[in-house]
């Protein structure tokens, strides 16, 4: 008999309630506020945006942390495709700001919004520590990044330097926004069947079993986002349809040939490129300790 019955697996796929919703516009907001309030930043071209769970809509747990985008828009990094030179793209004028000064006047502001002990620099953040009346908030400094097409088209993402010295690049608004197409082609099924998988991650812990660290919130977005649509229309029950995707994961990363072409939500990045936290054997090994503690 499974661990969870139907009428709970139901309400695990529900959003938070609309009192939560407010707080990704609430956090954006007072991020807003701080950078133009900074005698530099407010002339700079900055746009800020929500990303990660609260974003997409796929948060399950009350009070998690919001993540806010701040991105610099005046200039871009930008990768070129083989057999290209700047020149064939007209990038020969630099733009004289960096990333660095960019992030440290980011923080400067937060700083003089919020108070030295409020704002956390970390390695790829600058965290604004919650209160009784504000959640936690990981502001995001990233610059536009371009990555072009030998026709010169190019798509737009957001590139960050973190204090370790890595670079990171991903696509947050291709991430939204293909979300919200998914979720309307599964009858709003999608967002809820991520949800149940991260409150069953949740839930695993709770229970004190040895879940591994790899296996992130974002992680499990991506692998039901590599589910067919089909595959989640067609049970009308939770219960089968959680059964029913488990089995279809497993099956699919029992080799590599199966699932190497997986991409992130964004499709614009290999889900199982070299350099990732997690592994194609980390995620199957989930799926069948996933399968074990539903008792299925």
């Amino acid at each position: 008999m499974p661990r969870f019955s139907e009428e709970t697996l139901t309400g695990w796929t529900r959003p938070p309630s609309q009192t939560e919703e407010t707080k990704l516009s609430n956090a954006s907001n007072r991020v807003r506020e701080a950078i133009k309030a900074d005698e530099k930043l407010k002339s700079e071209s900055i746009e800020i945006f929500g990303q990660g769970s609260y974003a997409n809509n796929t948060n399950v747990r009350l009070n998690s942390d919001i993540d806010i985008n701040v991105r610099f828009t005046g200039g871009f990094y930008f990768d070129l495709p083989e057999g290209k030179e700047r020149s064939d793209f007209g990038l020969d004028s630099p733009i004289q700001y960096s990333f660095s000064e960019f992030k440290n006047d980011v923080q400067k502001a937060l700083t003089y919004r919020f108070g030295q002990d409020n704002v956390v620099r970390k390695n790829k953040c600058i965290r604004v520590l919650g209160n009784s009346n504000r959640v936690q908030t990981d502001v995001v400094p990233t610059w536009n990044h371009r990555r072009y097409n030998k026709n010169g088209n190019y798509v737009v993402g957001a590139r960050l330097k973190a204090d370790s010295g890595e670079w990171i690049v991903n696509y947050p608004k291709q991430h939204i926004a293909n979300g919200i197409d998914k979720n309307k082609a599964t009858e709003r099924k999608f967002k809820r069947l991520v949800r149940l998988y991260k409150k069953i991650r949740y839930k695993m812990i709770e229970d004190e079993l040895p879940v591994n660290g790899n296996i992130q919130s974002f992680l499990l977005e991506c692998l039901v986002w590599n589910i067919p649509n089909r595959n989640i229309t067609s049970y009308y029950s939770w219960t089968e349809r959680l059964k029913q995707s488990i089995i279809y994961l497993y099956k699919q990363t029992e080799s590599k040939e199966l699932c190497k072409e997986w991409g992130e939500v964004s499709e614009l990045l290999y889900l199982f490129h070299s350099g990732r936290k997690w592994s194609i054997q980390d995620v199957h090994a989930h799926l069948r300790q996933m399968w074990n503690y539903l008792q299925y």
